[in-house]
Order: structure tokens, then C-alpha cells, then sequence
């Protein structure tokens, strides 16, 4: 068995070192996650006078008590509109993930409606149209548990245009046989009405829920008309006269109950072919060593070794190549038994690296083996020797396989993703299924200390030009403002805020979250869709 043998003592000092710095990041994650609950949870007192359950315990009680709930992008918009990244953090006042749900593995997008009403913030909409695109790409049935005041109306130029795409993606995923199942635990109001109307499955909750195009006191200034918010729209109305709702809860937990018992007597999971029982071994070393092995400081190098051992079945790893283009390590593993191709950076890829990687793209899509990314890279190299043997040529080979995979590419950011690396080890804009980063990962065009080094000699050739030297003074501002809008631009806080990843991770929640979407991948291969043309249109 090809184990690897980790070099790490973790009982060193600069394990230690490394360890308390990396616990301290997570911790600050961690407490900006907690603001975002607890300010849902302030609202307690309000939804138990009105007989509600909070969006966190509705989702509690619809997933399968004991399994796995993956959430996604817990804080898109960080400091961003409304989001102020202290008092108020507001996670896009939306939530999404994905969990099991009478058995079937779904994704969940929930109104935060403790948050400002569940108002539809430029980020939170983009955060649901990202898990509604995971759901279209890995055949996962959606619910919506839904209470929205609709678009947050100061931000309503940045929600209209793009909000549309939503409908748009509840079109498709009718018409490609992926069912949608809408609780209504309140208002869902203009456009909002549609999140119903373009569902399979509506529940509406007695004497809470509302869907209509124009409330009260719109239609009274449109057309003089006066109506009460249930006979516009209300529950009873929808449901015996409108034909928008199928099903009548009496309250929160009577509606998940109904959403539970339509995936229950649903057949999703019966065409899947059985997978036969594997049995796999835990790491030989401690997932929980994750968060030391690591610098938090992108510029001290690792060995991308050290991180497999700790996240691959029985820390087996078959190298491919190892004695050529050493600086981009590529091989096969297994995580809970799900086969898998890895690549990772121990530093900038160099044409040989980026010749291996390509190569090995390509056998994993010859086999249909799924390929892990483990980003820890200052760009593809630079210099006059590898720009005489084609860097160019041999990057472009590897962008070419990552951009044209035909299998599940999944990215995690250990560290550095800088440059064109990000785009050669599959970052955003290549459409990995899923991309997480570790809270230390820096996402940018280049270094800090590189971008202020250009911009200096830039400045200085120009200065030369005149025939003067440029002003120290200015010299140094100019450093040092290009230092700290580096450092702040290329956060992982900075790039989870702009869904650049889908959440930043644990480093020691790495294996659970892999294997959490490794399995999503494999059935979305299996399942077969009976797909029709418009899909489910309502009667």
C-alpha cells in the first residue's frame, strides 16, 4: 500500500505555532456565523407570539434527524449592502445547503425571515441562484421554505434584471424531471408569488401564508379596488380557489411534515442502480492535525502531501509521476471510498507540472474518476528559462483539460490562488461543482508585495522618462496603500462575501465535506431524469 509517510511532528513548536494561528482564523469565522444566527434568533420572541418556528428550526425539522446538512455560503454579502460585518451580519438573509430529506438528498433554500422579513438582498440572490445551479447540475430535488417581504427595495436595481433567472431555473428544473416542493410560512409577495406559482408542490400554512401580485394597498392605489391580504391571497383562498396550492398546513411543523410525505411516497431514489458496499478506512493521521500542518502565511511553502494524509482513506495515495514536475503533485485516492484524482500545488506550476496535470485530467476523464483540487499556488512560473521551453503553450494545455473535463471537478483553497493558478487548478470561472477555501486561503491577481513592486518600478520608469526622481513620500504611500487593499482584497472573507467559493471550511471538515459532495457527484452521474418539455405547468 503506497501510505504516505508524514514528516510532520506534531509536537513541535512550529506545529504549534502554526496550529494556534489557524484555530484563531476559524474561530473568526466561526463568530461571524454566530452573528448571523443570533441575529435570527433575536427575533425568537416574535415568531413564538405568532405561533412560528424560526427559518433554522423549520430546516431542523425537515432534514432526516442524524444526517448530514453541508450549508452554503453561510456569509455571501459580508460587508456588502447592508451587511456592516459587525453588528449586523446578515448571511444574504437566506440559507442554502444541501441534506437528506425523507431519504432523498435535496437542496434547501430558506427565507431568513427573522432577517429583516427575508427581504432579497443583490447577495442573497445570487447565493440562491447558485444552489439552485447546483441543484440543476447534480439532479437534486429543491425545497423552498419560503416568508420574503421580496426584494429589499433599496437594493431593487442590483435584484430585478438577475432575480428573473431564478424563474427561469425553476423552469428548468421542472422541465428536466427534478421536483420542487414550496412550504409557505408566510408572505411571498410580486414577484415572489411566482416562487409558488413555478413550483411542483405548494404548501401553504392556514392564516400565514400570502401570494399575491399586488397587496392591499398597491391594488387599492392601481385600481381603487379593496381587498383583504386572504382574499387576495390567502391560504384557504389558494388552496380552494386559485388552484396556486395543493396543500393546507395548520402551522410550520405541519407544513414540513406534508413536504416530508410528498419526497417520502416519491420514487427518486428507486432508479438508481445499488452500489456496492465498500468499506474504507480512516486516515492514518489525524484529521484533526489539519489545522497545524498548514502556515497560515501563503508565502512559507508545505508539502500538499501532508494535507492528503490527513484527508484520503488510509492515507493511500498512488503518485503519478512523482519524479517529474515535482512541484504539482497529482495522484489517486479514495475519500470514504469514493475513487478520486487529486492535484495539488507545492508551489508555482511549472511547464512540467502543467504537462502532468494535463495528462492527468485526461486519464481521469478516460476512467470517469472525479478529480479533487487542492489550490496552493503563486501562478503558473515566470521567467526567461520557462518562457523559452513554451509556459505558455504548456499552461494553456492545462487550462484547455480543466475548462473541457468531462468529469465532477471539486476545488478547495488551502492557500494561495493567485493569477492564472486559479484559473489552471480550477477556480469560479471554470465550474467546478463545488469550491470551498480554508479560512487562511488568499484569492488575487497576485501578491501584495508583487503588485506594489510593479506599480513601483512603473512608477519610477515614468518619473525616469522626465528625467526626476519620483517623490519617496509618494513611493511609500503608494506601497503602502497598494499593501493593505491587496491584503483586503484578497481575504477569504473578501471572496466568500462575492460567492467566489461555496463557503469557507474548517480545514479539519475538508474529508466530511468532500466525501459529502463526492457522494452528490456519483448519483448525479446514475440518475437517470424523466424529462419533458415545459415542464409541470400548474392546473
Amino acid at each position: 500500500m503506497p501510505a504516505i509517510q508524514s514528516q510532520v511532528d506534531p509536537q513541535s513548536e512550529s506545529f504549534l505555532r502554526e496550529r494556534a494561528q489557524m484555530l484563531a482564523l476559524i474561530d473568526s469565522f466561526r463568530t461571524l456565523e454566530d452573528r448571523v444566527r443570533n441575529t435570527s434568533n433575536s427575533q425568537e420572541a416574535k415568531f413564538r407570539a405568532r405561533k412560528q418556528l424560526l427559518p433554522r428550526e423549520r430546516i431542523a425539522l425537515l432534514l432526516d434527524r442524524g444526517s448530514s446538512w453541508l450549508e452554503f455560503s453561510t456569509l455571501a454579502g459580508f460587508r456588502m449592502h447592508d451587511d456592516d460585518g459587525e453588528k449586523n451580519v446578515l448571511g444574504g438573509g437566506i440559507i442554502c445547503g444541501t441534506g437528506v430529506v425523507s431519504g432523498i438528498r435535496c437542496v434547501v433554500i430558506a427565507s431568513d425571515s427573522a432577517i429583516k422579513g427575508g427581504t432579497i438582498t443583490p447577495m442573497g440572490m445570487k447565493k440562491s441562484l447558485r444552489a439552485e445551479a447546483i441543484a440543476l447540475e447534480n439532479k437534486l430535488p429543491v425545497v423552498r421554505l419560503v416568508e420574503s417581504g421580496g426584494a429589499n427595495l433599496m437594493h431593487v436595481g442590483e435584484v430585478f434584471i438577475e432575480g428573473g433567472r431564478g424563474f427561469a431555473n425553476q423552469a428548468r428544473l421542472s422541465a428536466r424531471g427534478i421536483p420542487q416542493v414550496c412550504v409557505m410560512h408566510g408572505h411571498s409577495t410580486a414577484g415572489g408569488a411566482y416562487l409558488p406559482g413555478m413550483s411542483d408542490y405548494v404548501i401553504m400554512v392556514r392564516g400565514r401564508a400570502k401570494a399575491f401580485l399586488a397587496g392591499p394597498p398597491l391594488l387599492k392605489a392601481a385600481t381603487g379596488e379593496i381587498a383583504t391580504d386572504e382574499e387576495l391571497g390567502g391560504a384557504e383562498m389558494h388552496c380552494s380557489m386559485s388552484g396556486v396550492a395543493e396543500y393546507l398546513a395548520e402551522d410550520d411543523a405541519d407544513g414540513i411534515r406534508i413536504a416530508r410525505d410528498i419526497l417520502a411516497r416519491l420514487p427518486w431514489n428507486d432508479r438508481l442502480p445499488m452500489r456496492a458496499v465498500k468499506i474504507w478506512k480512516e486516515p492514518r493521521y489525524p484529521v484533526e492535525q489539519l489545522a497545524g500542518v498548514v502556515p497560515v502565511d501563503f508565502r512559507q511553502p508545505y508539502d500538499m502531501r501532508e494535507v492528503l494524509a490527513r484527508v484520503i482513506d488510509d492515507s493511500d495515495f498512488l503518485e503519478f509521476k512523482p519524479l517529474y514536475g515535482s512541484g504539482t503533485v497529482c495522484g489517486h485516492g479514495a475519500i470514504e471510498g469514493y475513487p478520486c484524482g487529486f492535484i495539488g500545488n507545492n508551489g508555482p506550476i511549472d511547464p512540467q507540472g502543467a504537462t502532468k496535470a494535463t495528462q492527468f485530467i485526461q486519464l481521469c476523464c478516460q476512467s470517469g474518476t472525479p478529480i479533487v483540487y487542492l489550490q496552493n499556488t503563486t501562478g503558473f512560473m515566470v521567467g526567461k528559462d520557462v518562457e523559452q521551453v513554451g509556459m505558455i503553450k504548456h499552461g494553456a494545455k492545462m487550462i484547455q483539460a480543466v475548462a473541457n473535463a468531462t468529469v465532477p471537478q471539486i476545488t478547495v483553497m488551502t492557500g494561495a490562488s493567485f493569477g492564472a493558478g486559479n484559473y489552471g487548478m480550477c477556480g469560479r470561472a471554470y465550474d467546478p461543482r463545488f469550491v470551498f477555501a480554508w479560512p487562511n486561503a488568499r484569492v488575487a491577481v497576485m501578491g501584495g508585495e508583487q503588485a506594489a513592486t510593479v506599480m513601483r518600478i512603473v512608477t519610477e520608469e515614468k518619473f525616469a522618462r522626465t528625467g526626476k526622481e519620483p517623490p519617496a513620500e509618494t513611493m511609500a504611500t503608494m506601497k503602502s496603500e497598494i499593501l493593505a487593499r491587496f491584503d483586503l482584497e484578497s481575504h477569504s472573507l473578501f471572496a466568500t462575501a462575492r460567492l467566489w467559493d461555496d463557503g469557507i471550511i474548517d480545514p479539519r471538515d475538508t474529508r466530511r465535506a468532500l466525501a459529502t459532495t463526492l457522494a452528490v457527484c456519483r448519483e448525479a452521474g446514475l440518475r437517470p431524469l424523466l424529462s419533458n418539455t415545459f415542464g409541470v405547468a400548474r392546473m
